[in-house]
């Protein structure tokens, strides 16, 4: 290996003189180098593009096309622009030497030319291409590592604002928890303790109000914990079994749960006569329509007339309702509903501020949206939408 040459380098030799050819590819191999031969423009041509060599040399004067046409077209191709071209010819003028530089050619060597010389300038610019391309590749890996850095750190920062949510979240959560136990607890504790010291006194209709009322108030606190497992099992569960729905049933449980609120506010309920099939995971429709039920009870009218019903809805959802009779609601108020852990504003209601928030939960891993369309004096509708049943699938995993 001769120490001028490029270990591994491939060369084109492109002449129409066969004694030029030869003698070249054989000063070429001793050096080292594989070489390939072409007699003519075209040859040249088609030999760059199946055999991609590492460096051309040139003839100026051929037969068909010139070397100054073989260069302006190898530089035209995006697959064989790179390929370094030095022209070697007899032409010696100025004018010679600048066109063969402005169509794309590296160098310039004049015949007769010095072997010594030759060598030289072709192991130059194969260095310089091998560097090129180290270049290169070193410049597109570090684009490659700056693109997945970006997408690494993008994720961090994906992670660190959600961990920023759930923290702020999990602060209101606490809040809302603690506000929400509060007030039926003190009620237990405090009836409890009359019960205590005065039972005995008690009239019996008195003594039955007053364990009415911790009955109620413990019903209500089991409500808020059976809230707070349901929302732990929405952001638990991995795999949701997604069944046909029987919904008349589900409205009916949700009803028996808030049997005290529909006797203490002596609801008015229409029901439909028929529910359109839905599919969905039954506990959680239930809690959806105890939020919505004791909304709608809570922020209706005096009496509270409550109107539940489902409405088909393109393509292959079913949209369930209640609408209210209460004063309606204003664009902002809407707009915080379905936050995380808010209430209405009205102060003279009580509530713990989970529902709606669980409800959106729930709706969105089951394929659903959520919604409330509301203008002020006229009521309020909240609806949910669940995929309609099409055809006889049994049992799908979301």
């Amino acid at each position: 290996m001769n120490e001028t040459s490029v270990p591994g380098a491939s060369i084109l030799i492109v002449d129409d003189t066969p004694f030029n050819l030869r003698f070249l590819a054989d000063v070429l191999n001793r050096a080292g180098y594989t070489t390939y031969t072409a007699t003519d423009g075209q040859q040249a041509i088609q030999l760059v593009q199946t055999l991609s060599p590492d460096l051309v040399l040139l003839d100026i004067m051929m037969p068909g096309l010139s070397g100054y046409e073989v260069c302006s077209q190898l530089k035209a191709d995006e697959k064989t622009g790179d390929i370094p071209v030095i022209f070697l010819s007899a032409l010696n003028q100025e004018l010679d030497k600048v066109q063969a530089f402005t169509v794309g050619g590296v160098d310039y060597i004049t015949k007769p030319f010095q072997v010594k010389e030759v060598l030289a300038r072709i192991k130059t610019h194969l260095t310089l291409r091998h560097l090129q391309k180290a270049l290169e590749e070193r410049n597109l890996s570090l684009q490659q590592e700056i693109a997945e850095r970006k997408l690494v750190e993008e994720a961090l920062r994906q992670q660190t604002a959600e961990l920023e949510a759930r923290n702020a979240e999990l602060d209101a959560f606490a809040h809302t928890v603690a506000h929400g136990l509060k007030t039926p607890l003190t009620a237990v504790v405090g009836f409890s303790d009359l019960l205590m010291k005065r039972h005995m006194q008690m009239p019996d209709d008195k003594l039955g109000d007053t364990l009415t009322i911790i009955a109620q108030n413990g019903r209500r606190m089991a409500n808020i914990i059976n809230e707070l497992l349901l929302l732990a099992s929405v952001r638990q569960m991995s795999e949701v079994p997604i069944r046909s729905l029987d919904m008349e049933s589900i409205v009916d449980a949700a009803r028996d749960r808030l049997v005290d609120m529909f006797k203490e506010h002596t609801v008015q309920i229409d029901l439909p006569e028929v529910w359109p099939a839905a599919y969905g995971y039954g506990p959680w429709i239930e809690e959806v329509w105890v939020n919505y039920l004791s909304n709608a009870i809570k922020y209706g009218g005096s009496p509270p007339h409550i109107t539940p019903g489902a409405t088909p809805q393109p393509p292959g959802m079913v949209r369930f309702w209640v609408h209210d009779n209460g004063n309606g609601l204003t664009a902002e108020e809407q707009s915080r509903l379905f936050a995380a852990f808010t209430r209405l504003g009205q102060t003279s209601v009580e509530g713990h501020g989970l529902g709606l928030s669980i409800v959106q939960r729930i709706v969105n891993r089951l394929n659903g949206e959520v919604g409330v369309e509301s203008t002020t004096g006229q009521g309020s509708t909240f609806f949910f939408t669940l995929p309609a049943v099409i055809t006889d699938a049994d049992n799908l995993v979301v």
